[in-house]
């Protein structure tokens, strides 16, 4: 895929309903407060005993990532980063933790978010991985404003 595909995903994204009940297909996962799309998947690493490929994968995404985020930006606004640590913690002590964000936290470490204050919504883009031998994910996701507590100025 293109960045222009990826950006016309993304902008269908940041306005499209939210689904009535939670799905799961090729293309990502959603549910009543969120959608996640995967946008570029790399190769996996079961071979990859060096880690060279691991590398050259990630350098190839995080690539990508930055010229969408130069692109959203220009867009939205600066972004700024969220760590899902927190989040992936209390998941694991049983507290409830809103969605995309759940999700989010067991593929990824952190995300660039863009406030979109006049929808209700923020945007995100993140590279995540399940486990070191799994494929690298390019993932965006959209989610209420309310997941991460931002106020209408788009600032938690």
């Amino acid at each position: 895929m293109t960045t222009e595909k990826y950006l016309s995903t993304i902008e269908a994204l940041a306005v499209q309903p939210f689904p009535e009940v939670a799905h799961v297909d090729a293309s990502g996962e959603g549910g009543p407060e969120h959608h996640v799309r995967v946008l570029q998947v790399s190769r996996d690493f079961w071979d990859d005993d060096e880690g060279q490929a691991w590398v050259e994968a990630e350098a190839e995404l995080q690539a990508c990532l930055d010229d969408l985020a130069a692109r959203l930006t220009t867009w939205w606004g600066n972004a700024f980063v969220v760590d899902l640590g927190p989040y992936l913690s209390a998941g694991y002590e049983g507290e409830s933790v809103p969605e995309p964000l759940d999700y989010l936290s067991q593929q990824a470490v952190s995300m660039q978010v863009w406030p979109l204050p006049d929808r209700g919504r923020w945007l995100a883009l993140s590279i995540g991985q399940a486990d070191k031998e799994l494929p690298l994910i390019l993932f965006a996701a959209v989610g209420r404003a309310s997941a991460l507590n931002l106020n209408m100025s788009g600032r938690s």
